[in-house]
């Protein structure tokens, strides 16, 4: 299929839009961020801000010019103006089948015909709601991860999706500096997320059944592993509302226990990294 990717909309400025939105402007794209307020959007600049001076004090991305690299971000509250002439759309909204239905239909039905749909969908298939797209064949996961220092991106198809699509994603992948990989079928958690999940209920079920702190537990594991962070700081680093919408959708009862924990984190705007405290507290 040939599909020359170079306009791309980001639904969704939090904290894994912003990095995919700034990855792509600085390979180059052109791209519109859209979220539902000024506020969100401004938190998106900041945040762009920081990273930017992170990545440039390791000596990367330095022969960019601020105003070359702004001039391609465009950030927009109008659904029309961030859709207009996109090539690709990456999704990453709340973690949640009804909303992002209805985020589908709204945009599916603005975008123009050449656009290809992706959604940045954690755990959720992107069957759940490809058809509420309007245009299923052109549908498809394209989930990133941290995109600066975990530089994987999955490619998932649903049963519909035109088959083609799948080399154009794969060297748009490549194009952000990220190494894609390919689930052949439909999988809740993809490749990575499957193998995390069962870290996380680990520890989740150490944690509710009491048997060790959230410290001891995360340093029993990065002791062990010689790694820089154990499951309840992963768990800060992804958020713990969206930890709580994947844990919540899971039926046993360890999954269940742990996700009315992650609730009371949750509701009191203790959401990890991004909201300053989350399991730990960070400056």
């Amino acid at each position: 299929m040939n599909i020359d990717i170079q306009k791309v909309c980001i639904l969704g400025a939090g904290t894994l839009g912003t990095r995919v939105a700034l990855q792509a402007a600085l390979s180059g794209f052109q791209v519109r961020i859209y979220d539902l307020s000024e506020e969100l959007l401004e938190r998106s600049k900041q945040t762009m801000q920081k990273l930017l001076g992170a990545l440039r004090k390791e000596g990367r991305f330095t022969e960019i010019e601020d105003e070359v690299l702004w001039s391609r971000l465009l950030f927009t509250t109008d659904p029309a103006t961030a859709v207009k002439d996109a090539d690709l759309i990456n999704e990453s909204v709340t973690e949640d089948v009804g909303i992002k239905q209805e985020v589908w239909k709204r945009f599916g039905a603005l975008a123009p015909e050449k656009t290809l749909f992706t959604t940045n969908t954690s755990y959720l298939l992107p069957s759940m709601f490809a058809e509420h797209s309007g245009r299923p064949e052109r549908f498809c996961a394209l989930h990133f991860h941290d995109v600066f220092t975990a530089r994987v991106v999955d490619i998932m198809p649903h049963p519909g999706t035109d088959p083609g699509l799948i080399a154009p994603l794969e060297r748009f992948g490549e194009a952000l500096e990220q190494v894609p990989v390919l689930v052949k079928k439909e999988n809740s958690g993809y490749l990575f997320n499957t193998m995390l999940l069962a870290l996380i209920g680990a520890a989740g079920k150490l944690l509710t059944k009491e048997v060790a702190s959230v410290e001891d537990i995360d340093k029993s594991w990065m002791v062990n592993f010689h790694m820089p962070q154990g499951p309840f700081g992963i768990l800060d680093a992804i958020g713990l509302d969206t930890a709580y919408h994947v844990t919540k959708a899971r039926k046993d009862t360890a999954s269940q226990q742990f996700a009315a924990l992650l609730k009371t984190y949750v509701d009191a705007g203790k959401l990890g990294k991004k909201s300053g405290e989350g399991f730990y507290r960070y400056k």
